[in-house]
């Protein structure tokens, strides 16, 4: 059902000409990039990658295809290749959307549209437009780009402007369908366990944004809202003497329960010349049962809060340059390396021409609260992690 609302969105928008049109007419665009990272890490392996060896283990290749039928219409899609680790390996559709913007003040997409919540969520998909070779890893965590990045469903938008003193205010408000996949970054510590979710999660979401584009020049504050309805799955323990199999070889069959949530996001950017200065905060607050039959139901909870702040500098008209500060907090674990990760990068990316890029990333990573698989660090986790971050990549 979702992945026909996507196609349907495509179909009829590029239908509603009555006419045949020439590829000139439609205005059809094409156009994407490719890069690959390498990581090196000193005491643990990240990502689910063989860091601390030295790892090729990142690629991506997106490519997207865009077209005009009509003056106010405008029909895309973008897929996506992703290797990282034991994540990805896999083409998928990032978005197929239709968009009809009827003026500045009103304007409706539908089919898999970006959720735009946050500061970055909308652009995390588009390597060549930040320094940055990961985002904050606290509200941005690549192990799950695929599932925040967008839904199923719509999404209405607009600008309306006041007087100069006043600035302006943008508006998105959105419905649909959300689905974590079964290989999403958000279960690894569930499949370090033994537990997996066959069929990934998902369920209604909604969600509203407002960004206030103030009377000082470059000066944005925003604000948005997620929520979920109750999201359930089924649920399987496929570790033989597991704490909810007991003993055997038969895989048991449970159901994963996410009870309804609310994550809120609030965040500031200010941009003047060449320096961009910018921060957010999250709280994502959880919690529901596990059932499996015959057990008494197992409750889990979560509580992070994350936030970021950052800074960047354009050098010159090759090079930029910036910082930021990430963490994260979980207030249900007893304090220690596990409840945390604090993470400070320095970053530089250099231009040599319009197509092709570089990036170098340092980051200095205290804490364990973050994307490392167990099986890949059999002798546990180092409380600091020193991550080197090179990429390459080239648009189009």
């Amino acid at each position: 059902m979702k992945r026909f609302v996507a196609i349907l969105a495509v179909s009829l928008a590029g239908a509603l000409p009555a006419v045949s049109q020439s590829l000139e007419d439609l205005n059809i665009q094409i156009h994407g990039y490719a890069t690959q990272g390498f990581l090196y890490t000193t005491q643990n392996n990240i990502f689910t990658t063989a860091s601390s060896n030295g790892s090729p283990a990142w690629t991506e290749a997106v490519v997207n295809v865009s077209s005009q039928p009509i003056p106010k219409l405008r029909v895309a899609v973008q897929a996506r290749y992703f290797l990282l680790g034991n994540y990805g390996n896999a083409i998928t559709l990032d978005w197929a959307s239709a968009d009809y913007k009827a003026n500045d003040e009103f304007g409706v997409r539908f089919g898999k549209v970006k959720t735009p919540s946050g500061l970055f969520n909308e652009i995390q998909d588009i390597d060549p437009s930040y320094i940055w070779s990961l985002l904050p890893q606290s509200v941005y965590p690549i192990g799950s780009r695929n599932s925040n990045l967008s839904h199923y469903g719509g999404v209405v938008y607009g600008t309306l402007k006041f007087d100069k003193k006043a600035g302006k205010l943008e508006y998105r408000g959105w419905a649909g369908e959300r689905e974590i996949g079964a290989d999403d970054g958000y279960w690894l510590n569930l499949r370090e366990e033994g537990l997996g979710l066959p069929n990934g999660l998902g369920g209604v979401v909604t969600g509203g944004a407002l960004k206030w584009r103030t009377p000082l020049p470059g000066l944005m504050i925003g604000a948005s809202d997620i929520k979920n309805n109750r999201w359930e799955g089924p649920m399987t323990d496929f570790i033989p003497g597991n704490i909810f199999k007991g003993t055997g070889d038969v895989t048991m069959m449970g159901t994963f329960t996410l009870n309804p949530l609310n994550v809120p996001q609030y965040f500031a950017q200010f941009e003047h010349d060449k320096l961009m200065v910018a921060a957010e905060y999250s709280r994502l607050d959880g919690q529901g049962p596990i059932q499996f039959p015959g057990l008494p139901a197992s409750q889990f909870k979560f509580d992070d809060r994350e936030k970021y702040a950052m800074a960047s500098y354009k050098v010159s008209n090759k090079l930029n340059a910036g910082a930021y500060c990430s963490q994260i907090f979980d207030h249900t674990i007893a304090l220690g390396p596990p409840r945390y990760s604090k993470d400070w990068a320095v970053s530089g990316r250099y231009d040599f021409g319009q197509f092709l890029y570089a990036k170098a990333e340092q980051h200095f990573i205290d804490g364990t609260k973050q994307d490392y698989d167990a099986d890949l660090n059999p002798n546990g986790l180092n409380p600091t992690t020193r991550l080197t971050i090179l990429k390459i990549g080239v648009n189009f």
